[in-house]
């Protein structure tokens, strides 16, 4: 179905890499030009203490008991906040059950650190719930839904801040958003469907040999991109490099997680106390049921395409909307 959806849907992808080539103002686009933004990060450094006020506003949405763990969570020293000698790179959230959650970050006071600490507490939080509303035997989350919680945070910080940004900001919020259901939805989903056709052609005794896997990866990556994409031969072997396809058939769960998020945020938007109460049952319920009835019972069916389609017209949406904001 993922698959599927995806490839009713790449029309929209092609018009994104039209819009980025004519931005960029390019005679040809290469995968490379993918990584060039469209606009620059605002230069502005947000101080931490903003940053907090900024998240805060952005998940208001969800609630006064969200809230309320929330502002306990960065009151109350959970979080490791900026660089230190020997300190790990990255973010992460951790913790154990009968303790408050944990988040390590490296905070530089970007507007991606900002969304970062949206990511984060939104593990965090999800794992507060869980831990709080269940046995140990059941308190931790699948994988599959583990990144529901924390990109739900993301899609309310990003509709939050799209309504008080200035142009040039806007660009860069849209740019970021349209990046991410580029690199998280389409390019995921195009993984998923290399591993299926490798699948399948090895159940039929076909040999796998480098060529064709190669064949078969670039073909994906020119009926994905579209026209206005300008293949280097290099690019066929990058498949080799790609260490998830080690562990079968698990890109696709960060389609699923994106696409379950999306709905969930528009739910909370446009919604009112019921919805705010589904989603604290979805962050209570840790694995006490299967993953797809957890969703379903938070008004997010994972069997039926629509979370995918309501995904992928949000992304046609702001691709129309960057393109009115450059001209």
């Amino acid at each position: 179905m993922v698959v599927d959806t995806v490839n009713r849907n790449l029309d929209a992808l092609h018009g994104y890499m039209a819009l980025r080539k004519k931005a960029l103002g390019l005679e040809e686009l290469r995968m490379y030009d993918l990584n060039v933004p469209l606009a620059d990060e605002p230069e502005t450094r947000i101080p931490y203490g903003k940053a907090v006020e900024m998240v805060t506003d952005g998940l208001a949405p969800l609630g006064r008991e969200y809230l309320d763990v929330l502002k306990k969570g960065f009151s109350s020293r959970w979080i490791d906040v900026y660089e230190n000698q020997g300190k790990r790179k990255g973010a992460y959230s951790w913790g154990s059950y009968g303790t408050h959650p944990y988040i390590l970050l490296n905070y530089n006071g970007t507007l991606r650190d900002v969304f970062t600490i949206a990511h984060e507490a939104g593990h965090s939080l999800h794992t507060w719930f869980s831990h709080a509303g269940q046995p140990q035997v059941y308190a931790d989350y699948t994988i599959f839904l583990a990144e529901v919680a924390s990109t739900t945070n993301e899609a309310l910080l990003l509709e939050s801040l799209l309504e008080k940004a200035p142009k040039e900001e806007k660009v860069f919020l849209l740019n970021h958003y349209l990046d991410q259901v580029r690199t998280t939805v389409y390019r995921q989903t195009m993984f998923a469907e290399f591993e299926r056709e490798t699948h399948s052609l090895a159940e039929k005794g076909e040999a796998l040999t480098a060529g064709l896997l190669c064949e078969l990866w670039k073909e994906l990556n020119e009926r994905y991109h579209g026209p206005e994409m300008l293949l280097d031969d290099a690019l066929s072997v990058e498949w080799a490099r790609i260490p998830h396809f080690y562990s079968a058939f698990y890109v696709y769960k960060y389609v699923t997680g994106f696409a379950a998020a999306g709905c969930l945020s528009s739910n909370i938007l446009h919604g009112g106390e019921e919805e705010r109460k589904r989603y604290i049952r979805f962050l209570s319920r840790g694995s006490s049921a299967y993953s797809l009835d957890i969703l379903r019972e938070a008004g997010v069916d994972m069997t039926s395409p629509v979370p995918l389609e309501q995904t992928l017209r949000s992304f046609r949406e702001k691709t129309s909307l960057l393109e009115d904001l450059l001209g």
